[in-house]
């Protein structure tokens, strides 16, 4: 046997790929880490009007090791970002971040000359695959977010 056949990865057929991703699309676990008002609006689509359940999102996780969705909802300090990169950096591959609010996007109203503890926006800690600005955004905000994000892993959007 040469070396090379030792090296090169295995190869997984496309059919196979495609049904993990189904799969992970479908049953997206996520961590919650709600940090301002924009929770509430976080709580109340889980619950009975919006139900989040219905597509495959609603067991939300306490343990970043059982999370593979990553909902940053409110302002985001310096004190808070060292603890976000500590959580995103324990879940498990694959994992994506949801940004939601206009302070979790870009820092809100806190920004600016002065206010030198707010991060402008937690793409400047961790990556972020979907945005939802807004102050606060609606429930039905979270809802498409959740349908984007599952056509990006389906890999049917960029």
């Amino acid at each position: 046997m040469s070396e090379a056949a030792l090296v090169e990865p295995p190869i997984v057929p496309k059919f196979i790929d495609d049904m993990l991703n189904f799969a992970r699309a479908n049953s997206l676990w996520p961590l919650t880490f709600g940090l301002a008002c924009c929770a509430i609006e976080m709580m109340a689509t889980v619950a009975a009007r919006f139900d989040l359940d219905r597509f495959g999102a609603a067991a939300f996780r306490a343990s970043p090791r059982q999370a593979d969705v990553m909902i940053v909802a409110g302002t985001v300090n310096k004190l808070m970002a060292e603890r976000i990169k500590t959580l995103y950096d324990q879940m498990p591959a694959p994992k994506y971040v949801i940004a939601m609010g206009a302070c979790a996007c870009k820092g809100g109203p806190f920004t600016g000359p002065g206010l030198y503890t707010v991060i402008p926006g937690v793409d400047q800690i961790i990556p972020v695959d979907i945005y939802i600005p807004g102050c606060p955004p609606r429930p039905e905000a979270l809802v498409a977010a959740f349908l984007k994000l599952q056509q990006k892993i389906k890999g049917r959007v960029k």
